[in-house]
């Protein structure tokens, strides 16, 4: 009867079940969207898992659900003691579970509150020690197996199933995962843009995507001064675990280490705590598991869940679009170069070089396009006339069967230079600046046509060919361009490219056995330029041809983006950013192997805003604002801003032998000028989009 009635008020209140399926067998179970959580008691106390189709995705370790350690050997925790939890409560929609671990120093009690929220489940793990004396050495964990072998493994902004693309180019360069054996993949939780960890695998033929997501903090008697939780993932003899540990960090085989230099890692020792009587430490994280569509899908609810437990959505306390503007139009006028035969925007400072480049760093076309649609923010009467130098200069690049030269010396007056990246990019901002022109009527554009025109020939002839084979992610650069320029001289040869081009990396990519990889000129790994060049070709692709396949191949490579910003504030120790209280969320993280924030992100944020209009999505659109707006923070009085922020210990310029000065670091030297050009560029977009701050 009593059973009945609980049953009952389950059912009534909570929308849940409850099965007594023997007297030493008792099972809780909460269900959303396929996904259930299972408490169930056995001769060992209450096991957790966390349930989808029927099958165990997550579940408790057999040793126990808590686990703590009390030594230290070798560079990592060791005197590993575990335990099962003894009591079960209902508190409201809280379902609590309470044990304890007795040391001969004295005694922990344990408690872990769960509770379903909006499909995924919420923890709060409490860690309270009672013992008489302090307990040194000691490491807190969080665990959970993995209910399939043989997983691919995401860390968004680290680890993109397993960096198989960084790892050729040299391991020590890169976070690599196999899913060996003891091989572990574990990183401070301030590394990631968005702290969780993803594994996806399958299962009878069908794919599983379970995430570990984690509220970042730092715990309680830490010997560092800035030691954080860790995350990541570790690969026993029958499972794969998700992790969260107190501080030990491990990859690539070495344990106590970080990924703090461009090519390689240093030590990051003595990562346990100290801890007193009457200590009391809270850990809050959240699970989930669930079905995916198709293999290299799973991170994709994990992104949006993350987004969904941060809510990085307000941006109204960020720099204006005007403000930043201004600022950004102010200091490209301080870029500029005329003379002799050559017009426009200086890559480097004055004091440093003169040159004059298109694409990557130098974005010397961009303005181009940015400025005419920017008149009405702009008060300056040669702004026009600049549009019309720069761009009939840029247009002098000797275009052959290969492309075309980038870089401009304006000391030898030659062009020198050639890469996909940046050749991609150029056409593009010509194409948009051809179609801004004709509308505005107020320039002659029959150079830069005749320029882009040359181009598309030659990249559309290349990629048409039956032995196209591109290395990298890095011609998908060339998919937006030709599709555009296919409208804009209604020419189908461009657009058979193009749709060619996104044919070949949609195959090439979306199964993620090959991340999108290979945009950046400086690292040769999984990045977030590689991505975006296949976001915004897919995105093209589509407008194109109104194609629904297209718009999902956007929505993934838009995701994989995603991954890369950050949607928390992450908090800085005393420097440079913390002066400005920086706000991290809305940044980027680089890549796999430049693990620094830049503003890169802004150039995407249009696309990422229109993706959101596209999928009715109104989170996406905030975001994407944010993207733009967060990344102003910076901006100094002279309208600059350097490229690297140190977000994590890492760095790559300036004193770098103590891996525990590193965070919070500013390199405000490197200041090329995409770091100026991206904003108005971007801006220029949003303003297509109706949006204006």
């Amino acid at each position: 009867m009593v059973v009945t009635k609980v049953f009952l008020r389950f059912i009534n209140f909570h929308y849940r079940t409850i099965s007594v399926l023997s007297f030493l067998f008792f099972c809780l179970s909460t269900s959303m969207m396929g996904q259930q959580l299972s408490i169930t008691k056995t001769d060992n106390g209450y096991s957790v898992s966390c349930k989808v189709d029927g099958k165990e995705m997550l579940q408790s370790p057999a040793e126990g659900l808590w686990s703590i350690a009390t030594g230290w050997q070798v560079d990592w925790p060791t005197k590993w003691i575990h335990a099962n939890p003894t009591k079960l409560t209902e508190n409201g929609p809280w379902k609590i579970l309470e044990g304890k671990i007795v040391l001969p120093q004295g005694e922990w009690t344990l408690k872990d509150s769960y509770r379903q929220e909006e499909g995924r489940i919420h923890c709060i793990r409490r860690f309270e020690y009672k013992g008489k004396a302090p307990l040194k050495q000691v490491t807190l964990s969080v665990r959970w197996k993995a209910g399939f072998k043989n997983t691919q493994t995401f860390l968004p902004g680290i680890l993109y199933y397993g960096n198989p693309s960084g790892e050729k180019s040299g391991k020590d360069k890169v976070p690599v995962y196999h899913g060996n054996m003891g091989e572990m993949a574990i990183f401070e939780e301030h590394r990631f843009p968005m702290p969780f960890v993803c594994l996806e695998g399958s299962d009878e033929n069908k794919f599983y995507g379970v995430a570990l997501h984690s509220i970042p903090s730092k715990p309680v008697g830490a010997l560092k001064n800035d030691q954080w939780w860790s995350m990541g993932v570790e690969s026993k003899k029958d499972c794969d675990e998700l992790e969260l540990l107190s501080g030990p960090t491990a990859y690539n085989d070495q344990k106590s280490v970080v990924k703090a230099l461009q090519k390689g890692s240093m030590k990051y020792p003595d990562t346990f705590l100290t801890i007193q009587p009457e200590t009391i430490i809270e850990k809050e994280f959240y699970i989930e598991a669930y079905p995916t569509s198709a293999q290299g899908t799973a991170f994709q609810q994990a992104v949006h869940s993350s987004l969904n437990i941060f809510r990085p959505f307000y941006s109204g306390d960020m720099p204006s679009f005007d403000d930043i503007i201004k600022s950004k139009y102010l200091y490209a006028q301080s870029r500029w170069l005329e003379g002799n035969g050559y017009a426009g925007y200086n890559m480097y400072p004055a004091n440093v070089d003169k040159k004059i480049v298109m694409g990557w760093c130098g974005q010397a076309e961009a303005l181009g396009y940015a400025l005419q649609r920017l008149t009405d923010k702009i008060d300056d009467p040669l702004l026009i006339a600049k549009v019309q130098k720069s761009l009939d200069h840029l247009s002098t690049s000797p275009v052959d069967a290969t492309g075309f030269p980038v870089i401009y010396d304006i000391q030898s007056k030659q062009w020198s230079g050639q890469d996909h990246v940046s050749q991609g990019q150029a056409m593009y901002s010509f194409a948009k600046a051809i179609d801004a022109a004709r509308k505005n009527k107020k320039l002659n554009t029959l150079k830069w046509e005749a320029f882009l025109k040359k181009a598309c020939e030659a990249h559309a002839a290349r990629i048409l060919k039956k032995e196209w084979l591109p290395v990298s992610t890095n011609e998908a650069y060339y998919i937006a361009p030709l599709a555009m320029a296919s409208k804009l001289f209604v020419n189908p040869l461009y657009a058979k490219a193009a749709l060619k081009a996104a044919d070949y990396y949609a195959q090439r990519h979306l199964s993620m056995e090959e991340p999108y990889w290979g945009g950046t000129l400086d690292a040769t790994c999984e990045d977030k330029e590689g991505t975006w060049a296949a976001f915004q070709g897919f995105l093209a692709a589509y407008d194109l041809t109104l194609n629904k396949k297209y718009l999902d191949d956007a929505k993934h490579a838009c995701d994989v983006v995603l991954s890369y910003v950050s949607d928390w504030n992450i908090e800085m120790p005393a420097g440079r950013l913390a002066d400005h209280h920086f706000r991290s969320n809305g940044w980027t993280v680089v890549s796999p192997q430049n693990q620094h924030l830049d503003v890169y992100g802004v150039v995407m944020a249009p696309s990422v805003y229109r993706m959101g209009v596209l999928l009715k999505d109104e989170d996406l659109k905030k975001v994407a604002v944010l993207m733009f707006r967060s990344c102003g923070q910076l901006i100094d009085a002279y309208g600059s801003q350097g490229e690297q922020v140190h977000h994590t210990n890492f760095a790559q310029s300036g004193n770098m032998t103590d891996v525990n000065k590193l965070r919070g670091g500013y390199n405000e030297s490197w200041t090329v000028f995409w770091i100026t050009a991206h904003f108005l560029n971007a801006a220029a977009q949003f303003k297509e989009l109706g949006v204006t701050n």
